[in-house]
């Protein structure tokens, strides 16, 4: 990997930044991942179904699309693995690269090492790093060590949301069902999941099973990806690595410059030798070796050998500022490092503790004593008092703690059996006791004897035979058997009528409650006497 290539700021992240910088790399390039990802599991996926329809083993072609994820996982980490360190690749060339690449470190993956809640993070050693043996399980190993409960959370995380999100797609379906069918249509639904369902039901499950599957999966590698790229942050000092080849490449220009400036300014400076006459009347000057070593040593001046003049024999040094020069270079804290250290020792207990004195407060040390005797037995105090108050209201508490240890208590008692109440037969001409009721002010009442006569005169027209504590929406069901829409329509609105009454206690008004009766009237209105189908009113 080219390291000074990179497109993504690499720096020491905790684990949680590095599965966003993952996710968001996914957000990224998202049209190069599920692209080729459509272009190969859309095969695999109809070729594994086929083989589970042919064989009448759709669960096992479920299982078959689980075990093989690796393989569709090469194409999230060899997009991103290009992605980072220059530009992502294009869907034929992510295709191309699956016929050959990465085959080999995927026999563990597929077998072995298929279980491993670890895989988000090792299938990127495996893939990208080409090492193998030994040294490919201390990689591993290495890589791991630190953010293995992270890695182990992402693996549950993704499966949840796996979940969640087939649940959600077979949920979808129960939006497009009305309210009324709601009930018997999760009921039917439940019943054809778990009663020997229909291979065109197994179909569409693995189907779900394989959308929820292609929308995870690519996040879950993706984050694995992130941690393996923040961990070999941390081990190899990528960001260091990467800002010192920034620094050299802003140097090496300047550097080249600088050095053909510093040459041509030593060429023009060149000193030109003096005669040897000249020469031998100058007095040698005490250098900074001579000056240095005579201070540091305390002997003569005269004893240490200027090594100054022997270099550069023409040279005269101003000996004060360039010994002052030298001295703040060796200031320096990175020339001369020193560090204090601090640590705690033992008291010697021979050594008698020094008492504290109090200064005198005019008297009132009697208070500071009291008070830090309070403050240092404080919570023993509070003990005492709280057991104490346990104590005197002992008689108040352990009867009611006793009582919740000691469980329920089961009582045997009779169960009593009563015939079960008759309704009351229907009146002979059902719409005048109807708006007797209404007019009496038992708007509730006249509703529910208008739904039991339109339920009984119903079930009549329709030749059918209801159940005891048949809800609205069997009625309607059965009150589709009536030959005439006309009557089916009827019926349907006094069910509705009847519901916002019953349910949400909205009452019609006096308007409409005189239109309602005046169409159940003729067709409803005579019914008879006996008791009322619906278990819903009265």
């Amino acid at each position: 990997m080219r390291v000074d290539t990179v497109q993504v700021e690499l720096r020491p992240r905790s684990p949680w930044e590095a599965m966003e910088l993952g996710n968001a790399l996914v957000r990224r390039h998202a049209a190069a991942i599920w692209v080729p990802w459509l272009l190969l599991g859309l095969p695999v996926f109809v070729a594994v179904a086929a083989l589970g329809w042919s064989l009448d083993r759709l669960g096992l072609a479920a299982l078959l699309l689980l075990w093989i994820k690796p393989v569709l996982d090469r194409i999230p980490l060899f997009v991103l693995s290009r992605a980072v360190f220059g530009e992502a690749p294009g869907w034929r060339r992510t295709l191309a690269a699956q016929l050959r690449w990465g085959w080999r470190p995927l026999l563990g993956h597929l077998t072995w090492r298929r279980l491993s809640p670890w895989r988000a993070v090792t299938l990127p050693v495996d893939l990208l790093e080409g090492i193998h043996g030994p040294q490919l399980k201390m990689r591993r190993r290495v890589l791991v060590e630190g953010i293995g409960g992270h890695v182990l959370l992402l693996t549950a995380i993704c499966l949840l949301f796996t979940a969640v999100l087939l649940l959600s797609l077979l949920l979808l379906v129960f939006l497009f069902v009305p309210n009324e069918l709601l009930s018997e249509s999760a009921r039917a639904a439940w019943t054809l999941a778990t009663q020997n369902p229909p291979r065109w039901a197994q179909l569409l499950l693995v189907l779900a099973l394989w959308i929820a599957v292609g929308v995870v999966e690519p996040f879950f590698v993706a984050a694995g990806f992130g941690l393996y790229l923040n961990r070999r942050t941390q081990l190899e000092a990528w960001d260091l690595e990467i800002a010192f080849r920034r620094l050299r490449a802003r140097i090496v220009p300047a550097g080249a410059a600088l050095a053909a400036l510093l040459a041509c300014g030593l060429l023009l400076s060149a000193p030109v030798p003096a005669p040897a006459q000249e020469r031998a009347d100058v007095a040698p000057t005490k250098t900074w070796s001579h000056d240095r070593q005579a201070r540091d040593s305390g002997a003569d001046a005269g004893i240490a050998t200027a090594t100054l003049p022997r270099v550069f024999e023409d040279a005269v040094v101003d000996s004060g500022a360039f010994v002052d020069a030298v001295d703040t270079a060796y200031a320096d804290p990175l020339l001369s490092p020193k560090r204090t250290e601090v640590g705690w020792q033992k008291r010697d207990p021979a050594t008698p503790r020094p008492r504290d004195t109090l200064p005198d407060f005019g008297g009132l040390q009697w208070l500071i004593v009291l008070l830090s005797t309070i403050a240092e037995y404080g919570l023993w105090l509070v003990l005492g008092v709280l057991v104490a108050a346990l104590a005197l209201t002992a008689r108040r508490w352990w009867p009611w703690m006793r009582a919740g240890l000691r469980g329920p208590v089961r009582e045997d008692r009779e169960i009593g059996v009563s015939e079960a109440a008759v309704p009351e037969p229907l009146p002979a001409d059902l719409p005048t006791a109807v708006r007797r009721l209404w007019r009496e002010g038992r708007q509730r009442d006249a509703l529910a004897l208008l739904y039991r006569g339109s339920v009984e005169a119903m079930a009549a027209r329709a030749g059918a035979t209801l159940v005891p504590g048949a809800t609205e929406a069997e009625c309607l069901r059965i009150s589709r058997r009536m030959p005439e829409a006309a009557d089916r329509a009827a019926f349907a609105s006094v069910v509705r009528v009847w519901q916002r009454a019953a349910y949400a206690r909205r009452l019609p008004g006096d308007a409409e409650f005189d239109a309602l009766l005046d169409v159940l009237g003729p067709r409803f209105g005579s019914t008879g006497s006996g008791p009322a189908g619906a278990g819903g009113a009265g």
